[in-house]
């Protein structure tokens, strides 16, 4: 019998609420908070909820989603500036894991599909966490027209996602024509707020007259942060034309460079959409893990009652983090959780 599963999301794991309801439907969860606006969807294959109902998806049947098991998609914005070598998703655990005797050959194959991929598994809050710009399998990037009045340049939440359905009807594709314009390059040199682009100078400016000087604080920080190139990130940096990608695979060998990535700021103006969809990891008849070769785990042997945690947060030693934080990420900026209902 297939396991009975609970989906949660929210903009930290103490936040979270049930979005069972909207899984495998054409329906979205908003998040929302100082760091990040979006919306979330999933769809999990032959997915049973709570009460025992199965609830199918027209996603699964889609000619480039076959062989899909499992969908987690998000659209949203960064509203504070954050290099792409900074922003990190992933798996996080609040306690020890039990783990298979194969173990080995599941790093070594997700390091295959991921060389950007870091883990801790045998730690007392396992982890394993990659570049979130190198590790999506699909990812677009659009810039919104940044105007001073517009909610979306100005960092205003919730307003600029009520234009646009998501999920969308079509399956999500790279496309990234105007990711060049996040290039540090176009970021004026200035730390000034009369420096910034509109969108970053709006931001800032809400942020003192809310007398929040925290946030602004954070803002400015994370500005400095993105904005300070060395002699060597300046004659190294990419130029727009390496941003032009023929597909997902061009993308995340691009980015699977650390000087790649830094050299890419997200922020307010940046609209990003992406789909983390895998088909090794099997939720019918049981929850199997499922891998090249033939080889594979019934994940209900090793399952402890704690829930599977995908996470998107900030790298420990990025803008804003304190320095005796034990966890390898920072702030968090969304996450979602699929967990297995007890049966008693």
């Amino acid at each position: 019998m297939a396991p009975k599963l609970r989906v949660l999301a929210g903009t930290s794991p103490e936040t979270m609420v049930p979005i069972t309801p909207i899984i495998n439907t054409n329906e979205s969860y908003h998040v929302s908070s100082e760091l990040f606006d979006g919306d979330i969807a999933a769809h999990i294959k032959n997915f049973t909820d709570e009460t025992g109902n199965v609830r199918e998806s027209e996603y699964f049947s889609r000619e480039d989603r076959q062989g899909i098991t499992w969908s987690i998609q998000v659209r949203g914005r960064f509203l504070i500036p954050c290099s792409a070598d900074d922003i990190l998703f992933g798996s996080t655990f609040d306690r020890r894991l039990r783990l298979p005797w194969g173990i080995g050959a599941v790093l070594k194959f997700m390091n295959y599909i991921d060389p950007t991929l870091q883990h801790d598994l045998q730690s007392t809050k396992p982890w394993a966490l990659s570049r979130f710009v190198s590790t999506m399998p699909h990812f677009t990037h659009s810039r919104v027209h940044q105007d001073r009045s517009s909610p979306v340049a100005s960092g205003e939440p919730s307003l600029w996602g009520k234009t646009r359905t998501f999920p969308p009807a079509q399956s999500i594709v790279d496309s990234t024509p105007e990711l060049y314009k996040t290039l540090r390059d176009c970021i004026p040199s200035s730390g000034s707020s009369s420096s910034l682009s509109p969108s970053l100078s709006t931001l800032s400016s809400k942020s003192r007259t809310s007398s929040s000087s925290e946030k602004s604080d954070t803002i400015k920080g994370a500005f400095k942060k993105v904005t300070h190139m060395t002699k060597r990130e300046k004659t190294d940096r990419p130029s727009p034309g390496d941003l032009q990608f023929e597909n997902a695979s061009a993308r995340r060998s691009y980015f699977s460079s650390a000087a790649h990535r830094q050299a890419v700021v997200f922020g307010p103006s940046d609209i990003i959409t992406t789909d983390f969809c895998y088909g090794f990891i099997m939720f019918s008849p049981s929850l199997v893990l499922r891998l090249p070769g033939g080889l594979s785990f019934n994940l209900m042997q090793y399952w402890d009652g704690q829930p599977v945690r995908f996470m998107c947060c900030e790298r420990k030693d990025g803008a804003g983090n304190r320095s005796d934080d034990t966890e390898p990420w920072g702030r968090i900026f969304w996450c979602i959780a699929i967990e297995v209902c007890d049966e008693k």
